[in-house]
């Protein structure tokens, strides 16, 4: 058999390949090293059909179980977050299926009361864009963003795909829609400017998969204690390493797992360090769309002065 691939390998284009340790510096707002943000995925999933994370095996729609186990978070779990964060005051980005504007319009005013940054997440979990053709894929990046508009007062800067599908035009047809920047992308502790069909720079924040309690409490079987544990021992490294160059370091959380109360015990832990952490100003504690929005005004900056 003859191998397939004896040069370079099929790219995506969207960027060059740039080593960590070879970076321009600059600190963020506050003057801190390390930007951290807390990702608060809010959701929605179709009854009797659909996708949707599972806590048991996958039934025959309808699934009662692990659709009920999903709207627990909505219900009980997120409210739960909501008061933690408070306590703490934390703001957090919140990742919205639309959906839920139909569902519990309730729990999105509180988010937007706290002055959380609201980011579009797709209209429902149950389906992935990257199944969509382009025409269906801008629709519904264009249907999100004026859902939020005309719901919430703000169209969304920035946007994860449900299940992190993309098409090979995502990043495309997102700046073309409006968006600022993307959280699909997982691969780098520092964002990064995207190449786009349109010339307009798409920004990829750095959006956890292992810091995200989906990989680690579902398909890994973590206990609670032990992701708490990973967020402070990641927090504490990246600031030692931020002494060197400004980082990024998310953490994504859903709801229907860290909102069940014996978890939550373990993510207060967590997060209470990372407040710690603000006040002794050795993290910039914010949300995506603030990173976003600092990096195009370094970027710019930069260009000025050259």
């Amino acid at each position: 058999m003859t191998a397939k691939y004896t040069g370079p390998l099929p790219t995506h284009g969207r960027f060059d390949y740039a080593p960590i340790t070879r970076r321009p510096d600059h600190a963020w707002p506050n003057g801190a090293r390390l930007a951290v943000y807390l990702g608060l995925n809010l959701e929605h999933f179709a009854f009797g059909e659909g996708m949707g994370a599972c806590i048991g095996p996958a039934s025959p729609h309808p699934d009662v179980l692990n659709f009920s186990w999903r709207e627990y978070g909505n219900r009980v779990g997120a409210w739960r977050c909501l008061e933690l964060f408070d306590s703490l005051d934390m703001v957090c980005g919140t990742l919205l299926n639309t959906a839920l504007y139909d569902h519990c319009p309730e729990l999105i005013a509180a988010s937007v009361a706290r002055g959380d940054e609201l980011i579009g997440h797709g209209h429902s979990n149950s389906e992935r864009q990257g199944d969509m053709d382009e025409a269906g894929e801008a629709a519904l990046l264009a249907r999100c963003r004026a859902r939020m508009l005309a719901e919430s007062g703000k169209a969304p800067a920035g946007w994860l795909s449900p299940w992190i599908s993309e098409s090979h035009l995502t990043p495309d047809l997102l700046a073309e829609a409006g968006y600022r920047y993307t959280l699909n992308w997982c691969h780098d502790d520092q964002p990064v400017p995207m190449r786009t069909r349109s010339g307009r720079t798409l920004w990829s924040v750095p959006y956890p998969q292992e810091l995200n309690d989906i990989p680690m409490i579902i398909a890994r079987q973590m206990d609670a204690k032990d992701f708490a544990q990973m967020i402070i021992d990641n927090a504490d490294e990246m600031v030692d390493q931020s002494r060197r160059q400004t980082l990024v370091m998310g953490v994504a959380l859903h709801p229907y797992i860290v909102g069940q109360p014996y978890r939550l015990r373990h993510l207060r832990r967590a997060l209470g360090h990372l407040a710690r952490l603000r006040d002794e100003g050795e993290i910039w504690l914010t949300t995506p769309g603030a990173i976003c929005a600092h990096m195009a005004t370094v970027t710019s900056a930069s260009a000025v002065a050259s």
